[in-house]
């Protein structure tokens, strides 16, 4: 599966027009809450948590239009909490984003 950092920015350009500090700031808060929620996934122990923190990634990435992420965070909702394949092709993911 490929992410396409040029989406993100299409995205927030669709959303915000060429202010180019305005799609920087919303492109760093993208970031920045993606990880977060990475970061939740990597530490939920349960049920309830992991798929909390799935479900809001998979949001987050569905308000952007970045499809790959969102079908990458069901794959994360629907797996066992802490999987580290999981956590690593969406850290993967999330770096793949960050080179656009």
């Amino acid at each position: 599966m490929s992410y396409d950092p040029g989406a993100l920015h299409a995205a927030l350009a669709a959303a915000v027009g060429e202010d180019s500090a305005l799609i920087a700031d919303l492109r760093v808060a993208f970031m920045e809450s993606a990880a977060r929620q990475i970061d939740l996934l990597s530490r939920a122990r349960c049920d309830a948590n992991w798929e909390l923190a799935a479900w809001r990634l998979k949001g987050l990435a569905a308000s952007f239009g970045l499809t790959a992420l969102m079908a990458l965070a069901d794959e994360a909702a629907q797996a066992a909490p802490g999987d580290p394949t999981v956590i690593r092709r969406l850290r993967a993911a999330l770096a793949g984003l960050e080179q656009g």
